[in-house]
C-alpha cells in the first residue's frame, strides 16, 4: 500500500539509470579459411533474463540444442531492467557477439546505418522457419529493408487483467467504459473488495514501466504515438487535447491513491507482486499476463485459481480502441564484425532456422520430454513445477526463440483463463490503433530521440504526481520542439507523404 503523504519524484531520480559493465565473453571460434567448410564452431547469442538465474552454457537443455542445431552456443543473459545499458555499451565497444537481440531504438538504428548488423531482407524466404509476416516485415524495416529477425507476438495482444472474484464481491460488472474503469479502481481501493474489512487494498498496479499509460490514454482518443490533425499533417500524440484529457485522468487516479504511490521507481520484475499478494484488484498490461499471475497465486493458496478473468480495452469519447503492439517483441541481428562472410552469414541463418523447429521450440519452451515434461493426450505436463533447479535449465531460453512462422511447441491443457485470454487477442485485432509512422525511419530519431523520449516521459510522469501543471507541460513541449521535435516533425511528415507516393 502505497496511499497518504505523496513522495516527491524529482526528475533526475526519473531519469537516472544505471549501467552494468560486465565482461565480454570470448568471441566464437572460427576454422573459415576461406575456401570452405564449417566457418563458425560457436555461436554468441546476446539476449535478455527475467530470472535470477538463466540457463548455464552446461545446461542438458543447452547441450540437447547443440546437438539438434550442430552448433555450440554461448548464451550471453543480461537482466531485462539493464539490457537497454548493456546493449549500448556493447556497440560501443566493438565486440559484439553473432546474435544480438536489439529493438528500433535511436542507437540500434544508429547501428543499423553504421553497418554493425547484415542486411537479412533478401535471405529471410530462403528459410522456412524464418519467414516473418508481411505486416511485421514492415514494422521491423528500417528504410525498406530488414536487419533483424522479430519474435512474433500477437498484434491485440494488449488487454486488463482483473480480479473477477472482486467485482462479484461488490456487485460490479466488468467495466466497459472510461467511467466505469474509474469508478471499479475506486471500489477497489475503499469498499473492502476482499471483505476482510481492512484497509489494505487498492485499484491498479504500474510500474516504471511505460505501457499501460500508452495502452489507456488511446482510450480517451490520444493517437498511437503519431496522429492527422485537420489539414492531414502528422503530429506528436502529446499535442493533442485527448492526451491531455488522459494525463489529467491519470493524474485524478494517482491524487486519490486508486494507483501505487512508488509507480514511477517500481522495477518491472516486481509489478505483478501486489495482485499475487492480493493487494491490488487489476493491472493493464498484456493478456497472457493473467496465465503467469494466476499461476504465482495458486501456488501460494490454491483457493486462488479461477478469480481472474480478462479484457480487452474500454470506451471512451472516441469510442473502443486500444494500442497494439508492432506484431513482435525485439528482433536477433546478426553482427558483421562477428560473422564477417556470407557463408557465415548463411550459417547463422541456418542455425537460427533450426531453433524455430517444432523439436527446437519445445526445448526453449518446455525442457527434455522426459526430464522437465511428459506428454499425456496431447497436451504437455511439467514435472518440474517445484522445482526450481531444473527449471532453471531452461527457463529463459524462451528468449532465443521467435516463434517462427508460428507457435509450434506443446502447451498443457488450456485453463479456461488462457482460452478467454487468447480470444481477448483475437478479439482486439478489430480495435487496434495503428501508428502510422511506425515504419518510417527518422534520422532526427535516431540521433535525438532517446532525449526527445525523455523530455516528454518525464514530463508525463511529473504531471501524473502533480509536480507539473498545464502550463508546465506546455513548457514541456517547447522544450521537446526546441531539442529537434520541430525538425522532428517536419520529416516525419515529409517521410510520410514519400512513403504514401511509393517514392521512399
Amino acid at each position: 500500500m502505497f496511499r497518504g503523504k505523496k513522495a516527491k519524484l524529482g526528475l533526475s531520480l526519473l531519469s537516472a539509470g544505471v549501467v552494468l559493465l560486465v565482461g565480454c565473453s570470448e568471441k566464437g571460434s572460427s576454422t573459415n579459411d576461406g575456401e570452405g567448410g564449417a566457418a563458425i564452431d560457436t555461436i554468441d547469442i546476446m539476449t535478455m533474463s527475467y530470472t535470477p538465474e538463466p540457463p548455464q552454457n552446461d545446461s542438458p537443455v543447452i547441450k540437447e540444442l547443440e546437438e539438434l542445431t550442430g552448433k555450440k552456443m554461448n548464451m550471453l543473459f543480461v537482466p531485462s531492467t539493464t539490457y537497454g545499458d548493456r546493449f549500448n555499451v556493447t556497440l560501443a565497444s566493438g565486440n559484439l557477439p553473432h546474435v544480438m537481440l536489439g529493438d528500433k531504438s535511436p542507437s540500434y538504428i544508429s547501428a543499423v546505418r553504421d553497418g554493425a548488423f547484415w542486411d537479412l531482407t533478401d535471405y529471410l524466404d530462403e528459410y522456412e522457419n524464418l519467414k516473418v509476416n508481411d505486416i511485421v516485415k514492415e514494422n521491423v524495416s528500417i528504410e525498406g529493408r530488414i536487419y533483424g529477425i522479430p519474435r512474433a507476438r500477437p498484434l491485440g495482444r494488449n488487454a486488463v487483467v482483473i480480479r473477477k472474484d472482486w467485482l462479484e464481491n461488490l456487485g460490479l460488472d466488468t467495466p466497459e467504459t472510461v467511467d466505469d474503469f474509474y469508478e471499479v479502481l475506486k471500489a477497489f481501493t475503499y469498499d473492502d473488495p476482499d471483505g476482510n474489512g481492512e484497509d489494505d487494498t487498492y485499484g491498479m498496479a504500474i510500474s516504471e514501466f511505460e505501457g499501460p499509460w500508452d495502452i489507456m490514454q488511446t482510450w480517451f482518443g490520444a493517437p498511437n504515438k503519431w496522429g492527422f490533425d485537420e489539414g492531414g499533417e502528422l503530429i506528436p500524440d502529446f499535442t493533442t487535447d485527448e492526451y491531455r484529457d488522459a494525463i489529467k485522468w491519470f493524474n485524478q487516479i494517482y491524487e486519490e491513491g486508486l494507483i501505487n504511490e512508488d509507480f514511477a521507481i517500481m522495477d518491472p520484475t516486481q509489478w505483478t507482486n501486489p495482485m499475487v499478494n492480493e493487494e491490488v484488484g487489476l493491472i493493464v498490461d498484456v493478456a497472457d499476463t493473467a496465465g503467469r499471475v494466476n499461476k504465482a497465486m495458486t501456488d501460494r493458496d490454491p483457493e486462488l485459481d479461477d478469480v481472474l478473468d480478462v479484457f480487452g480495452a474500454v470506451s471512451g469519447d472516441h469510442g473502443l480502441v486500444t494500442k497494439p503492439t508492432t506484431g513482435y517483441h525485439s528482433v536477433f541481428s546478426v553482427s558483421k564484425t562477428s560473422v564477417k562472410t556470407e557463408e557465415e552469414l548463411k550459417e547463422v541463418l541456418q542455425f537460427l532456422n533450426d531453433l524455430n523447429s517444432e523439436e527446437a521450440q519445445n526445448l526453449t519452451i518446455n525442457g527434455i520430454e522426459g526430464r522437465h515434461y511428459e506428454v499425456e493426450d496431447g497436451n504437455l505436463v511439467s514435472l518440474v513445477a517445484d522445482d526450481e533447479k531444473m527449471r532453471n535449465e531452461f527457463q529463459d531460453l524462451n528468449q532465443i526463440q521467435m516463434y517462427l512462422p508460428e507457435e509450434k511447441f506443446l502447451k498443457p491443457e488450456e485453463s479456461e483463463l488462457t482460452k478467454r485470454s487468447n480470444e481477448v487477442m483475437v478479439q482486439n485485432e478489430e480495435i487496434v490503433l495503428p501508428d502510422p509512422a511506425y515504419p518510417l525511419v527518422s534520422k532526427i530519431y535516431a540521433q535525438r530521440g532517446q532525449q526527445l523520449d525523455n523530455i516528454i516521459g518525464d514530463a508525463r510522469i511529473q504531471y501524473i504526481i502533480g509536480e507539473l501543471d498545464d502550463a508546465g507541460f506546455d513548457e514541456a513541449i517547447q522544450t521537446w520542439m526546441n531539442s529537434g521535435g520541430e525538425d522532428y516533425v517536419k520529416e516525419i511528415n515529409e517521410l510520410y507523404k514519400e512513403s504514401q507516393s511509393g517514392t521512399n
